[in-house]
């Protein structure tokens, strides 16, 4: 049998007789076929018998083997980012417990607090706003770009104040923003961009990979996204220079190896902010995690390339109808990944808006919605007081929109005959409202 390392390294301080061991209470072999059986779920006879030999198998190998000597932080982790870093082109990429959390280390970095400034697109997940409210600062909703979604430059460059210290632009549905104008607008005021790249892993920028553009970005890896890591998790990359040596200490405490405190196996230190230095907090994450975000890793490429054909059958079959104003498809510099295809319409065109279609898509049984909404509509900006009237009338395109403009449509996972059923229905849909059914 296989036996387990003689001690947690923390402890291991000469040759052990009486080890201490990193994991409280090992995972055994029924552990493991309960997480076989959430994998691989399923019903019958035939699945009884198959799980049946499995357990054996299982049963059998426990007999041989030894459990991981750690579960967190260890070398899965390690490589996992290692393959981050060869797949996107980076440095220190970091693996953390969810985009949210890249976001936190993000903004603390740049000291965000009271009588701050976020700048964030008026339609994206409520993560993207969620920390800059947490931490007392002032939210600035820019509008959207009509036929992207994402960030208008123009806007933004109105709404920059001597207050603003951090720009997030969204990637929405994986399409790149306008990163070049974005970045020479928020560095010509000195402001940090921290891009919001959740929908955007694996995707390219004028020949460079997102996450090697913008000082910051944070990618998702949710059990929705092209590639997860069991469900939950994130990526955090930055391209400021001389934060990268401390980038990966954001996620423990600031601890360091490099240094001692007397009678004791390390150090824990204060981390360089952009104008102070800031306390470091716990964005940990698993080994098994890891495990899972390096094999679906591997066949990202495959799965953005899937992705990318649904997509393009979807817009070539909506280019039968001139009402249709169908997903963008990227050029030799914009690569999307394709995470939701973006479904428009022209309302006059049309022959009526965004609600008529979803309502006559949702009666043909295809699944479709807006993913996300105008952020100052929560109630939770309301509550902290913001001008909700006053954020709307500056928010035009915003409105256009998603009141009268766009859905998303599901863009994976599908067999031919629902792709298919799909785009009819759409179709279909679109010459029923310009008939006036």
């Amino acid at each position: 049998m296989a036996k387990k390392k003689a001690s947690d390294f923390r402890y291991n301080t000469g040759e052990t007789k009486v080890p201490w061991a990193a994991v409280g209470e090992n995972y055994n072999a029924a552990d493991l076929m309960s997480f076989i059986e959430f994998l691989m779920q399923g019903s019958g006879e035939e699945y009884d018998k198959a799980m049946a030999d499995v357990a054996e198998k299982v049963a059998e190998l426990a007999k041989v083997s030894a459990p991981p000597a750690k579960l967190s932080l260890d070398t899965k982790v390690a490589q996992s980012e290692e393959a981050i870093d060869e797949y996107l082109g980076t440095q220190a990429s970091t693996f953390v417990p969810n985009c949210t959390a890249g976001f936190e280390i993000a903004h603390r970095y740049c000291n965000v607090g009271p009588g701050d400034e976020v700048i964030v697109p008026a339609i994206t997940f409520i993560a993207t706003m969620a920390y800059p409210l947490a931490a007392g600062a002032k939210v600035v909703f820019c509008d959207v770009d009509l036929r992207t979604l994402n960030m208008d430059p123009v806007d933004l460059e109105r709404k920059i104040t001597p207050r603003t210290k951090v720009i997030m632009p969204v990637d929405i549905g994986g399409y790149p923003c306008e990163l070049d104008k974005i970045i020479e607008i928020a560095h010509k005021h000195g402001i940090t961009v921290l891009e919001d790249g959740a929908h955007a892993f694996g995707a390219e920028y004028k020949g460079r990979k997102v996450g090697t553009i913008a000082d910051f970005t944070a990618f998702s890896l949710h059990e929705v996204k092209n590639i997860t890591s069991f469900g939950e998790g994130g990526i955090l990359t930055t391209n400021i220079e001389g934060f990268r040596p401390y980038i990966k200490r954001c996620r423990f405490f600031g601890t360091t190896f490099e240094r001692q405190m007397p009678n004791w196996l390390y150090d824990v230190e204060l981390l360089p902010g952009k104008n102070e230095p800031f306390v470091a907090l716990n964005a940990s994450t698993t080994e098994i995690q890891a495990v899972g975000l390096m094999n679906q890793l591997a066949r990202v490429d495959e799965i953005i390339a899937e992705r990318t054909r649904i997509a393009a059958y979807l817009t070539k079959r909506f280019s039968e109808n001139d009402a249709i104003i169908p997903q963008l498809m990227g050029t030799d510099e914009i690569k999307p990944t394709f995470h939701l295809y973006q479904l428009q319409i022209d309302p006059q065109k049309a022959g009526g808006d965004i609600q008529v279609l979803k309502k006559k898509l949702e009666e043909k049984g295809v699944t479709n919605i807006p993913h996300f909404g105008p952020l100052y509509k929560f109630d939770i900006i309301r509550q902290l007081g913001y001008d909700v009237d006053a954020i709307t009338a500056s928010c035009p395109n915003t409105e256009e929109v998603f009141n009268h403009r766009f859905t998303h449509l599901p863009c994976y996972d599908l067999t031919e005959e629902q792709l298919e059923y799909m785009a009819d229905a759409v179709l279909e849909s679109v010459a029923e409202m310009q008939a006036g059914k």
